[in-house]
């Protein structure tokens, strides 16, 4: 009988009452929701890119591109004898204006020729009677210089040695404001700026002074004399165009572009413009 009673209470549930079973219903939804939240926030929990490299969230977070200045003080010295014959020299020597050699007759270079290369490249430098110093350009280096001399002594039978061009590194030789975009970025936003900025104005004096005063200053050739008004009435009479035509085209003894062709034809009305306003 005893054991009978132990075998009943062995198979008895120890749910006796229905809020007890209720409550055991509740827990059965409730912890197991309660450990899955539990272990969602374990795993998905901290700041993120906490732990990431700290190079990865740079790249991530860099700009479209970065903006590159050149420097102001771009290496000279880099043209060429025959380049700066054809925008400094040509407008007195092609045409043998004012006294000045023609290229190629060798008649008339022989005597330079004959007192040196130094003696030459020091007239040259300096300046010699009608001819101003480094042809009326002061950018040009002494080097440069003594490449057209020696450009144009050759053309008349001399054998000197033309120097030759200073090694310059590839990042100096940079555009004056480059933008590199970012690798996989879109450059269009520099590209809009970049054409957004205005152009610099043409400084007419500059020009003058480098290319017109070779004539101008001293009225070689016929040239109306800077600032001289009774020369330039006439001409300043025949209206703005005709005297940008006559610029740009060449008049006369006047090459065209006063022999730089190199020269953008908004920087030849520019320096005629200069020279128009001092004779009014």
């Amino acid at each position: 009988m005893t054991q009978d009673l132990q075998e009943d209470h062995q198979h008895t549930s120890p749910i006796k009452t229905p809020k007890q079973l209720v409550i055991v219903v509740v827990l059965a939804f409730v912890v197991p929701i309660t450990l899955i939240v539990l272990l969602s926030q374990l795993v998905t929990g901290g700041s993120k890119g906490a732990h990431e490299d700290a190079s990865l969230v740079q790249q991530r977070i860099q700009p479209y591109g970065t903006v590159v200045l050149a420097d102001a003080s771009a290496p000279k010295g880099n043209l060429t004898g025959e380049q700066v014959f054809a925008q400094v020299c040509k407008t007195c020597h092609e045409a043998g204006l004012a006294g000045a050699h023609k290229l190629g007759d060798k008649a008339a270079w022989a005597k330079v020729i004959a007192q040196g290369e130094k003696t030459t490249l020091e007239h040259a430098i300096k300046g010699l009677r009608a001819m101003p110093p480094k042809g009326g350009n002061p950018d040009l280096t002494d080097t440069e210089v003594q490449r057209g001399v020696v450009f144009m002594a050759n053309k008349a039978g001399a054998n000197w040695k033309e120097p030759e061009a200073p090694t310059v590194v590839a990042a100096a030789a940079a555009p004056a404001a480059a933008a590199t975009p970012t690798a996989g970025a879109s450059a269009a936003p520099i590209a809009a700026a970049a054409a957004n900025v205005p152009a610099s104005k043409p400084d007419g004096k500059k020009v003058y002074d480098t290319v017109c005063m070779v004539c101008h200053a001293a009225g070689v050739a016929g040239a109306p004399k800077f600032g001289d008004k009774a020369q330039w009435a006439p001409r300043i009479k025949t209206g703005i165009d005709a005297l940008y035509t006559a610029s740009l085209k060449g008049k006369g003894a006047m090459p065209p572009k006063g022999g730089n062709t190199a020269l953008p034809d908004a920087d030849v009305k520019a320096a005629v413009d200069y020279m128009v306003s001092a004779a009014k």
